[in-house]
């Protein structure tokens, strides 16, 4: 499989905290975006669209509902909350009819956003469609087995291996059904994330993003965004 940016697999487990929207079609003239708050060790966020403010106090591991946004330029700034600071400053191209989702990436000292295009179109007939994405700064690089629940990982070969932080994986579409995603050091068996048993629904979409503790480092987890149900 080939990255782009960032990579991880399947769908939920404990830190499920989005949006979910069956209806990703907006007013004509119109795109869609979402803001993730994945920086550990930031303080909470306000959001502004062209120095208007959108959200306010956006704590850690917290997804915004997607916001219709005018197609076209449109300028986004992440605030310290209550304050001036701007940790994000990002001008984007966004086009009609189209979802994205900005997230608020890495260490604060070092915050930078990561400008995905979403596909909340509906998946083939009894498939789920999962993207998966590195964006836990404290982990390291990483390999990514993708089983059957409790499937034996000393026989197993990754899905995905060396996968670093920042790497974003393409969609994958997957048949419906029970999946454990284990992601390890790489090069090795040791389990850094386990999902345990996750249930993909026929029609689902989701966004799966490996993420560091409050303050950074471990313990790791998901935190998975349902992009489409």
């Amino acid at each position: 499989m080939k990255l782009k940016f960032l990579t991880l697999l399947f769908a939920a487990s404990a830190l499920t905290a989005a949006c979910s929207d069956d209806d990703n079609t907006g007013p004509e003239g119109e795109a869609r975006v979402r803001v993730v708050h994945a920086s550990p060790d930031a303080p909470d966020v306000d959001v502004l669209l062209n120095d208007a403010e959108v959200l306010s106090d956006v704590p850690y591991l917290t997804a915004s509902d997607y916001l219709g946004v005018p197609a076209g330029e449109q300028n986004l700034k992440v605030n310290a909350a209550g304050t001036a600071t701007t940790v994000i400053d990002a001008d984007l191209n966004l086009v009609d009819g189209t979802d994205y989702t900005v997230i608020a990436s890495g260490l604060a000292e070092a915050i930078e956003p990561i400008v995905l295009q979403d596909d909340n179109s509906t998946p083939a007939a009894g498939n789920a469609r999962v993207r998966a994405i590195h964006g836990a700064p404290g982990a390291p690089s990483v390999d990514i087995y993708i089983t059957a629940p409790g499937a034996d990982l000393a026989t197993t070969v990754p899905l995905l291996a060396g996968v670093e932080f920042g790497d974003v994986a393409d969609y994958i579409e997957a048949p419906a059904g029970d999946y454990q995603v284990r992601v390890t050091s790489a090069g090795t068996k040791t389990v850094v994330i386990d999902s345990g048993t996750l249930t993909l629904s026929s029609g689902q979409v989701r966004t799966a993003i490996a993420v560091d503790a409050v303050g950074g480092g471990a313990p790791f987890d998901l935190l998975v965004l349902e992009d489409l149900n």
